[in-house]
């Protein structure tokens, strides 16, 4: 089994700054791509940010220029740098990987950790 466990959300001011980690353990052989996704109450999860195995990255439009996604193999750990935050960037930050435990490969989710932009 794996487990992705997420630490970092909190309270902060607009135009202030957050960072995310997420640290995948258990039965791994390897990661390929780790996410970070939001959801908020009576929406759909959305995709904020990916990066594969080779640290290619992916930014939803709504913020690229704001967000950073980077990650550690050594320690299975994903990140998000997120500054000049917004309101709207409130919501339930989940990060989720594809990991493979050297016979199968499935998708992981963390529990999730709440952010919250607000003066």
């Amino acid at each position: 089994q794996v487990q992705l466990v997420e630490s970092g959300g909190g309270l902060v001011q607009p135009g202030g700054s957050l960072r995310l980690s997420c640290a995948a353990s258990g039965s791994i052989f390897s990661i390929n791509a780790m996410s970070w996704h939001r959801q908020v109450p009576g929406k759909q999860r959305e995709l904020v940010a990916s990066i594969s195995s080779g640290e290619s990255t992916n930014y939803a439009d709504s913020v690229k220029g704001r967000f950073t996604i980077s990650r550690d193999n050594a320690k299975n750990t994903v990140y998000l740098q997120m500054n000049l935050l917004k309101p709207e960037d409130s919501a339930v930050y989940y990060c989720n990987a594809i990991v493979h435990n050297g016979r199968y490969t499935g998708s992981y989710w963390g529990q999730g950790t709440q952010v919250t932009v607000s003066s």
